[in-house]
């Protein structure tokens, strides 16, 4: 059943009815937000957005994830500083796609959520005239993925604009790593490597268990279920494997299957208590569709696993891991090494750097140290012209500190409206790269390959 909720949200206004839209100019765009299961879907409107509407629909099960969306949204609403005035009309039900899909209302639709649903509601959307605006994964097993690519083509068919939050490409410590990839004299040309030395090693540490401000953040339930979150190689790699063809093969669409192949693919479970697992839930008993993990009363998520795979003829391989806590005074960690003829780039967040991501350069021991810091320092010179910042530190024989200041980097938060910016001007007419359709379908045929592979 349809019905309009009013939530005693502070700064949310009173909410109108489904007619009505009066925050919205006759040019304006309209987003329509569907069932939220993550905080990435309220990040969207983090900031207010030039030529959309104030006026948001949602459709979404009475729940947590509802209610954590309206929260942040009101969080946004009545900051003190540059408040945004989204208005919220909501309308609950379990059979929350097929009331947007009757409504027919708005103009596009935002997905970040359960990631088992994630791809049908991507084709449903498009098959009804929606752009999409979704956060990852876009798919999560092989059966997703054949329907993630008929979404792109019926997409491409409709001239609707299908676009994922890849929201790494903003970070600016990943914006000038690109640039130095770029620099012939210093990093030379990337190396093609070995599936027993490859060319690109990358890692990600997350934990499952977090405090924000003191408080516990709570997840949903369904987060440790591998078939709706998906396994940490459907997840977390995405992000990774976005960022290599965007840095090093830039511009270059990557043509699946014939310049991509998964080459070794393997995972294996994080144990979690059912102590551990109330303590980031909020849930006393395990829920019934957890009953398969279950090992002696020891949830057993697959979330760790590593990919080994081929693209345009270069080894990259990716470790990703899972933990429940982080040791005190510590956090999430990440490892970047990318070689080439001449140098190699290799970025570290872990306690060496007080857990914030560093960049280095590092020269290959047949490079003369001169020569390499001649190199280092005609590179830094020329990005400055666009990173006037930037400083190059000698941290050793052969090895400099690329010296990004804390203010130029903004948060992970602030990147998801410049993905929307981007977004946006793809609807309004902006011509969308081809490598945009094809490397986010090369990027999740190895994922998929990569789950059903560590499953065999």
């Amino acid at each position: 059943m349809k019905r309009l909720r009013f939530l005693p949200m502070v700064a949310l206004m009173t909410f109108i009815s489904c007619s009505s839209t009066p925050n919205s100019g006759a040019d304006e765009l309209q987003f329509v937000v569907l069932d939220p299961g993550h905080f990435h879907a309220a990040l969207v409107q983090r900031e207010s957005l030039a030529g959309v509407s104030d006026t948001v629909r949602v459709y979404a099960p009475a729940g947590a994830g509802l209610e954590q969306y309206l929260a942040n949204i009101d969080r946004f609403n009545s900051r003190e500083e540059a408040p945004t005035q989204w208005v919220e009309q909501v309308m609950t039900g379990d059979d929350c796609l097929e009331q947007l899909l009757a409504d027919k209302q708005g103009d596009i639709v935002v997905l970040a959520g359960n990631n088992r649903k994630k791809t049908h509601y991507i084709i449903e959307s498009i098959r009804a005239g929606y752009h999409v605006l979704a956060d990852k994964p876009l798919a999560i097993t092989a059966e997703d993925f054949a329907l993630l690519d008929e979404a792109y083509r019926l997409a491409e068919e409709q001239g609707l604009v299908l676009y994922e939050l890849m929201t790494e490409r903003y970070d600016t410590l990943n914006i000038i790593e690109k640039e130095f990839l770029a620099e012939e004299e210093l990093f030379g040309e990337l190396l093609k490597g070995t599936q027993e030395e490859p060319a690109i090693e990358l890692e990600s540490v997350h934990h499952f268990f977090k405090e924000v401000n003191g408080a516990p953040l709570i997840r949903p339930a369904w987060y440790y279920d591998v078939a709706q979150q998906g396994e940490g190689i459907a997840d977390v790699t995405t992000h990774l494997i976005d960022l290599i063809a965007w840095q090093c093969f830039p511009g270059e669409a990557v043509r699946y299957p014939e310049e991509v192949t998964v080459t070794g693919a393997t995972h294996w479970p994080t144990r979690l208590t059912l102590e551990q697992f109330s303590r980031s839930t909020g849930a006393t008993a395990y829920p019934e569709y957890l009953a398969s993990y279950l090992n002696k009363e020891i949830l057993e998520v697959n979330a760790n696993g590593e990919i080994d795979f081929v693209m345009k003829g270069v080894h990259a391989s990716m470790r990703v891991i899972w933990n429940y806590q982080a040791p005190a005074g510590s956090g999430d960690t990440f490892s970047s090494v990318k070689r080439g003829s001449k140098a190699t780039l290799r970025t570290v967040q872990d306690a060496s750097t007080g857990f914030v991501k560093e960049l280095f350069v590092e020269k290959n021991p047949t490079v003369d140290e001169a020569a390499f810091e001649a190199a280092v320092a005609q590179s830094v010179a020329r990005l400055q012209e666009q990173h006037p910042f930037l400083q190059a530190e000698k941290c050793g024989e052969g090895r400099f500190l690329i010296q990004i200041p804390k203010e130029v980097r903004t948060g992970h938060e602030a990147h998801f409206s410049k993905v929307a910016g981007a977004f946006l001007d793809y609807v309004r007419g902006a011509e969308m790269p081809a490598t945009e359709r094809a490397n986010t379908i090369a990027k999740y045929y190895v994922t998929t390959r990569a789950v059903e592979m560590a499953h065999q």
